[in-house]
């Protein structure tokens, strides 16, 4: 799949704020600073579509990116953000939740986990989460550049195991690093399939 266009749509603070369902679209989440914003700029083949902070957890609000006028990129906040008062993490969360669960559109979910570290709580309760809810999703093993390969293959491994009683049956799994380029192909393909 080639990207001719990407650009910005709309930020929503809710559901009701969200554009029109006319579009499929393919939502990206992962905790704080697991590189999403990094990984979306490099699929979308530009460099400040979606913003990249130093601040953990600087998304709060779900961000429309239309790519060649036919489908959305969705930036959604990060779960577990510090840097957010407690009452708008909720509130952020909620959105977010609202989003998952109700809008028709969302063809697929790409849960974003960091290939350098073990098996993370947060992340294994979302992922049960969204298995639990039955929406689709893809896992996306982030930032390969900074780990050995073969510690990647072991995080895999481990998370594949933690998840496999809640996950009858075992989601894809991808492999990106926005930095060495590599993965892109793969993430559109997954999108361009489930378009068709």
């Amino acid at each position: 799949m080639n990207i001719s266009s990407a650009i910005f749509d709309c930020s929503a603070s809710d559901l009701d704020s969200c554009p029109d369902e006319s579009l499929p679209e393919f939502a990206f989440i992962g905790r704080s600073n697991v590189g999403k914003s990094s990984l979306l700029n490099f699929l979308a083949g530009k460099r400040d579509l979606a913003r990249v902070s130093r601040t953990p957890g600087f998304t709060k609000l779900i961000n429309f990116f239309t790519m060649n006028a036919s489908w959305r990129l969705v930036d959604l906040p990060g779960y577990g953000f510090a840097q957010v008062a407690r009452q708008d993490k909720a509130r952020f969360n909620g959105a977010v939740n609202d989003y998952l669960q109700q809008r028709p559109n969302l063809h697929c979910v790409f849960a974003l986990i960091d290939s350098g570290l073990p098996p993370q709580p947060i992340d294994l309760e979302f992922v049960d989460w969204l298995a639990g809810n039955s929406i689709p999703f893809v896992l996306v093993f982030t930032k390969t550049d900074k780990v050995a390969a073969a510690k990647v293959q072991a995080n895999i491994a481990a998370f594949k195991e933690c998840i496999s009683e809640c996950c009858g049956l075992a989601p894809a799994i991808l492999t990106c690093s926005a930095t060495d380029r590599l993965g892109r192909a793969a993430l559109l393909t997954v999108i361009k399939e489930a378009i068709a």
